[in-house]
């Protein structure tokens, strides 16, 4: 009885041999969602050795089409056959769309009017994470035609170190920060078959709305009426984590679109280390720091209660060197800080609210609270707090009559700040200026007023042109000039 068994089992075991011939099998196994348009989701287990091509054999038979009828969109760009699916940065459960090729009909410019030919508006192209270079994190002005030298020797510099950009996000879920993948969606009605017809230059296409026209392929209400009023659709961009599973298309974190990869190996405005990744400041000069300095940077101000209030970007910082117009807008990037230190951050945010708005603080030890009052009245409660009851003008517990006056209220902690900045390294710890050196050998700062000065030739004998300086100095010593600099190097 038992060999009748085993034989039938060697029977099932060849039928089932027989019947998978020809598929192929999955080594290592990515469990992908491919949207079909309708809203219909299907669940496939690819191999990232596989090519599209070889998704569109999966996916096709479930729509009733055959392969080459059917075309994949990810990340805003239609994928050709041949792209491997390891090429696509596609994580678990990440989603594919599915979309249903439209043929048009062209007539040939010729006399016979039978001369017609089908065209397919696909366009295969690569992963927009692997069209994205180097330019994309900077040069904000892209149309101009300055930049385009420069940022051609910056792409032959990133294909020479073969440098991989990557994206810096706040993962909500991990609650740190992570690299991510930027991904692409309708403006309008939010989905994500939408191809884009131009990659993005620069963050400001990313960031800012209605920058990048594209195809949206959803049939929606929304999208039908925008095209039937001939209005361009646009793309949406955002990002995600690329460090935990897909949580599907509202899994979505915050762009840390001021920390890059250091392919420029700048060194940091502070310490002078070449870092990766780094943080460079949105001032002019685009001075770089290294992300321990940044933290360090934080802290002392944090402590210090150096935050600038800033009316419309909030509790911010600014750049380290004193450039103008160069708040941090995106104030995730201080999630950098410990959970115990943005804690604090986020209590002296709201208290400087309070009191630029008006308001007071209770003045109770292990209090705190933020009270919005009316002007004019001077008897304070803290009602939803410890319930302390104060003055107004003083602070002090409520009184009839003056106020005595607080010898200590006008002492401040006067301890230096431990994060400097030496104006040598903020010459040097430029992001869009690390390919001129030659500002490191004809400049060099005033040794009285720190103003840069550059030599165009003659003698050593330097004078600050800086109004109210005029400081006579020595170009080789970098200090005040003697007669030994007269003497030994006046011609160097």
């Amino acid at each position: 009885m038992s060999f009748i068994i085993n034989a039938f089992k060697n029977f099932l075991h060849r039928m089932f041999q027989i019947l998978s011939f020809g598929k192929k099998s999955i080594s290592n196994s990515l469990s992908i969602y491919v949207k079909i348009i309708g809203g219909n989701t299907i669940t496939v287990d690819l191999d990232p050795t596989w090519d599209i091509k070889n998704v569109k054999e999966i996916v096709a038979p479930k729509l009733g089409l055959e392969p080459d009828e059917v075309k994949i969109i990810f990340a805003g760009k239609e994928l050709g056959d041949e792209i491997k699916i390891e090429e696509c940065d596609l994580g678990q459960q990440s989603i594919l769309h599915a979309v249903k090729i439209t043929r048009k009909i062209i007539k040939l410019p010729q006399e016979s009017s039978s001369s017609l030919i089908e065209e397919n508006d696909d366009q295969s192209s690569q992963p927009l994470s692997k069209t994205l270079d180097d330019s994309m994190f900077s040069y904000d002005d892209s149309s101009g035609s300055g930049g385009n030298m420069e940022r051609e020797m910056l792409n032959s510099q990133n294909s020479l170190h073969n440098s991989k950009v990557h994206f810096y996000i706040f993962c909500p879920t991990c609650k740190a920060m992570k690299s991510g993948k930027i991904r692409v969606r309708c403006h309008f009605c939010k989905s994500g078959a939408f191809t884009v017809h131009s990659d993005p230059q620069n963050w400001n296409d990313v960031l800012r709305p209605k920058q990048i026209t594209g195809t949206c392929e959803n049939s929606s209400d929304i999208c039908a009426n925008i095209l039937n009023n001939r209005e361009p659709t646009f793309a949406e961009f955002y990002f995600k984590c690329s460090e935990h599973t897909s949580m599907g298309e509202q899994d979505e974190a915050v762009p840390l679109d001021l920390i890059r990869p250091n392919l420029r190996e700048i060194p940091c405005l502070a310490c002078a280390d070449v870092r990766d990744p780094v943080l460079v400041f949105p001032c002019s000069a685009g001075h770089v720091t290294c992300l321990d300095c940044f933290r360090q940077y934080c802290i002392t101000k944090l402590m210090e209660r150096q935050f600038w209030q800033h009316p419309e970007l909030g509790y911010t910082l600014a750049c380290p060197a004193g450039c103008t117009d160069s708040f941090i807008k995106e104030i995730h990037h201080f999630r950098l800080l410990t959970d115990a230190q943005y804690a604090l951050y986020q209590r002296f945010g709201t208290e400087e609210f309070v009191l630029r708005s008006g308001g007071v603080l209770c003045p109770q030890p292990g209090c705190g609270m933020g009270i919005l009052i009316d002007p004019g009245c001077n008897k304070i409660a803290c009602v939803n707090g410890c319930g302390y009851v104060f003055c107004r003008l003083c602070l002090q517990g409520y009184h009839i009559g003056e106020c005595q006056s607080n010898e200590n209220e006008n002492n401040t902690n006067e301890e230096g700040c431990i994060y400097n900045v030496d104006p040598n390294r903020a010459l040097v710890a430029r992001w869009d200026e690390a390919s001129r050196v030659t500002i490191k050998v004809s400049t060099k700062p005033c040794p009285k007023c720190r103003t840069p000065t550059e030599r165009d030739g003659g003698c050593m004998h330097m004078i600050c042109t800086r109004a109210g300086c005029a400081f006579h100095w020595c170009w080789v010593c970098q200090s005040a000039w003697t007669r030994d600099c007269m003497g030994n190097h006046w011609f160097g």
